[in-house]
């Protein structure tokens, strides 16, 4: 229970409630001060103007002597300071005398006042009015804006606490469908019908439940076809092993010892190949050093090696072609392409390095039965079984095609088959050219 309360505390939506509460209650609360202050000065400035127009009007009355200080209101204390002193009030009997050409605030008996001062001919004058109700009237606004702020803040308390809970209302039926979702129910998808962020949100999601389905399912058939593979050699080196143990005279020792080392080749290539593709799924090859490669020296030297086999190869059309990648992994993909062709091959395999725009392609053709066009995917797939012309029995492990193309697509390009000019299956090999300097 105490979990669930912190969690909620740290939720979004409190986090949204109360960072706007805090904003809100900060602009709030500095108005509310700005405008207690402001009616003050205001009200301040009314009564101080007051004071010198009265200071003004009682001069130049007792100039003239049309005015008997007694006789004026008790609201505005008068006192004239001279010869002939006199006063409208006993409170006016306290006034000071204050700096001529301003308005002081003074506390007379207890009471506030704002007062002026001006040298009449009568003698010093000095005028004064009530601030109290200046006083009453900023203590009232701000209790007012004191009940007022907090009673607003818990409005927007409460409708942004509303309005968070109805906005993160989707992610939270996501989570709960996400949630839900276990590898045993990665066909699941989250609902997005939604033309928002929320919308992209469950799209993106969506896209990643499909390559994680699609990396599992991957994953699946990998490990069941790799078990077969391996399963297959193991059964055969048994099945001679048996043999020789219960009919010694059936076979001997080097038929047994060339089974068995052909067979434990065959699984070596195996090993390291699914050792390859590992390392590249993890890194994308990103742990071999990069460095610029000459392409077409690469297919020269399997120009020489197939030579050196009695292997029919045409060379010509390799031309100069330089790419930024690492030297050891491209050179396993050519290998591997090479290798492929000549197990294909009726008789010719061809070569070619040419320069096409930003791109260096590596061609490798051979005059065999081609690859058709329907399955010219499926032969990239790890363990590919294509018809018995492309079999992986003739030699290969089925996974160097796989291999090749996670290669090329480490290094930003791409493997593709096509139908070459030898009538057999053409394999171009496009990589970036590599910048220059």
């Amino acid at each position: 229970m105490t979990e669930i309360r912190r969690r909620g505390i740290r939720s979004i939506r409190a986090r949204l409630t109360v960072g706007a509460l805090l904003a809100v209650g900060v602009v709030l609360a500095g108005g509310a001060l700005g405008t207690v202050i402001l009616l003050g000065q205001l009200l301040t400035q009314g009564v101080a103007a007051s004071v010198e127009q009265d200071l003004e009007t009682i001069g130049e009355q007792l100039e003239n002597g049309a005015v008997d200080i007694g006789d004026l209101d008790g609201d505005v204390l008068v006192r004239v300071q001279g010869a002939q002193s006199a006063a409208n009030d006993d409170d006016a009997e306290q006034l000071p005398i204050v700096a001529e050409d301003s308005v002081v605030r003074i506390v007379v008996d207890g009471d506030a006042y704002l007062a002026a001062s001006e040298e009449t001919d009568a003698g010093m004058l000095t005028v004064a009015r009530p601030i109290d109700e200046v006083e009453a009237a900023t203590a009232t606004a701000s209790g007012l804006l004191a009940i007022a702020v907090p009673v607003l803040l818990v409005v927007i308390g409460v409708v942004m606490w509303l309005v968070a809970t109805r906005a993160l209302a989707p992610v939270e039926r996501m989570r709960r469908q996400v949630d839900d979702i276990d590898g045993a129910g990665l066909d699941r998808r989250v609902d997005a019908g939604r033309d928002d962020e929320l919308g992209a949100l469950a799209a993106t999601m969506n896209r990643m439940l499909e390559r994680i389905e699609y990396a599992q399912t991957t994953q699946r058939r990998f490990v069941s076809d790799a078990s077969h593979e391996l399963r297959s050699p193991l059964a055969t080196i048994r099945q001679h092993a048996e043999v020789a143990v219960a009919h010694p005279a059936s076979t001997s020792v080097e038929e047994l010892g060339g089974v068995v080392l052909d067979e434990g080749r065959r699984m070596q290539e195996l090993v390291e190949g699914l050792l390859l593709l590992a390392r590249l799924d993890e890194h994308g090859g990103r742990e071999h050093p990069r460095a610029p490669v000459d392409l077409d020296d690469i297919a020269l030297a399997e120009v020489q090696r197939l030579r050196g086999m009695g292997v029919d190869v045409d060379g010509r059309r390799i031309g100069p072609g330089r790419v930024a990648g690492s030297e050891v992994l491209l050179g396993r993909a050519v290998r591997n392409l090479v290798d492929n062709a000549v197990r294909h091959a009726a008789g010719t395999v061809a070569l070619a390095v040419v320069v096409s725009g930003p791109q260096v392609l590596l061609e490798v053709e051979d005059d065999g039965s081609g690859v058709p066009e329907e399955q010219r995917e499926a032969v990239f797939e790890r363990f590919a079984r294509l018809d018995e012309a492309r079999a992986r029995d003739a030699g290969g492990s089925g996974l160097g095609l796989a291999i090749a193309r996670e290669i090329a697509r480490a290094h930003g390009g791409e493997l593709s088959v096509s139908t070459g000019v030898l009538g057999g299956a053409r394999f171009t090999l496009a990589l970036p050219v590599a910048a220059e300097g």
